[in-house]
């Protein structure tokens, strides 16, 4: 699905001096390095701070720790999407709620989240799916409507751009109250290892979620509060600030795959390509297709057995989750996300696709659509 070592060896010189220069100055935690890249995506996204993390889930986890929420509050989020999301509200003991998706963009239904509010209600999580932007507009007026905190998930959509109706333009991540993304190597922006990062404007939240990021100090030794060990190390600081240069030429490297695809597929009966929204850029973390009527676990093997690495995201819905309340729902009140279980196939997407590959992923699906 993500061809890592081919995009490795074009910045392999950039690298290895990088990683060489910390190496010698054993700077490993908390190092300059790790500085550095706080602020080059500080300037990146234009927002006033970045604190970086040991992964995407740490860094969700230590936005619902930084905004005092209390066991039992309620969090909205989306029923389509990976578990991390839902799975630091549980680690909290908060309560999740989860709520049905739009069926064109995958991302959360804002007439499902004004359905779940209660006076237990105290945030929202939009997940930035498959690397575009849930609508934030709609978002933001129903949490000032209603007192609601937003945290935005970010982890397959960093790069992306909102316009709101007036014409102003912000990154996913820096439109709520706090942002949270993953430099898991897959990612549009990864490193070597695990990573992650949250982004706010807010000087006070940033404050806090710095202390919360290493073990509630705010001065060393003076414990302000319960915090956690979450630190970005030094490697992946380095990686990622090379890796960030070149953030925009590999989204449209990603887009320019995902014409491709697109083109191909709007000719083929019964298979629908991404809608991309009138609001929002689409930085394709993943190009997920809908087709209806097929055994998907099928396709997928057909493509696997031609050396294709086609993936089902997701094929099961979190609503049916034993671990996430499972018994609380109905699933009569998840339509969208119950069909996209059964029809989404995402096929391989990344920066090194060139047009011989992409001609043979299309028409392998293409033979196994119309055998």
């Amino acid at each position: 699905m993500v061809d890592l070592i081919s995009q490795y060896e074009k910045i392999k010189p950039q690298i290895l001096n990088s990683i060489e220069n910390i190496m010698d100055s054993a700077a490993f935690v908390n190092g300059p390095a790790v500085k550095d890249f706080q602020s080059d995506l500080e300037s990146y996204l234009n927002v006033k701070h970045v604190i970086p993390c040991a992964n995407g889930t740490d860094a969700l986890q230590i936005a619902l720790m930084a905004l005092g929420l209390k066991p039992g509050d309620e969090i909205i989020t989306s029923d389509f999407t990976f578990a991390a999301t839902v799975e630091v509200i549980k680690l909290l003991n908060l309560t999740p709620v989860l709520v049905d998706v739009d069926r064109d963009t995958f991302n959360i239904s804002i007439e499902e989240i004004e359905k779940a509010i209660t006076p237990q209600t105290k945030a929202i999580i939009p997940v930035h799916l498959f690397g575009q932007c849930a609508n934030m507009e709609a978002v933001l007026g129903i949490a000032k409507i209603n007192n609601l905190h937003i945290i935005e998930d970010t982890a397959q959509g960093i790069g992306a751009k909102y316009t709101f109706p007036n014409g102003e333009t912000h990154f996913a991540g820096t439109i709520g109250d706090v942002g949270t993304t993953s430099f898991f190597p897959s990612k549009n922006l990864g490193c070597f290892g695990d990573g992650g990062a949250l982004f706010t404007n807010n000087d006070e939240l940033a404050t806090i979620i710095r202390s919360i990021v290493n073990h509630g100090m705010g001065v060393r030794y003076y414990y302000d509060r319960v915090g956690v060990n979450s630190r970005l190390d030094s490697i992946q600081a380095a990686v990622l600030k090379i890796k960030l240069q070149y953030l925009d030429e590999y989204v449209a490297a990603r887009q320019k795959v995902a014409d491709y695809y697109t083109s191909f597929f709007n000719t083929i009966d019964g298979v629908e390509t991404p809608e991309i929204s009138d609001f929002s850029t689409h930085v394709f973390h993943q190009y997920t297709l809908k087709i209806e009527g097929i055994d998907q676990f099928k396709a997928q093997d057909f493509l696997n057995s031609k050396g294709i690495p086609a993936m089902i995201y997701y094929p099961v819905p979190l609503h049916t989750q034993k671990a996430y309340d499972a018994e609380k729902y109905s699933h009569s009140d998840f339509p969208v996300t119950n069909a996209l279980c059964k029809s989404v196939l995402s096929l391989p997407m990344h920066t090194e696709l060139d047009e011989e590959q992409l001609k043979y992923i299309c028409e392998s699906l293409k033979e196994f659509l119309t055998k």
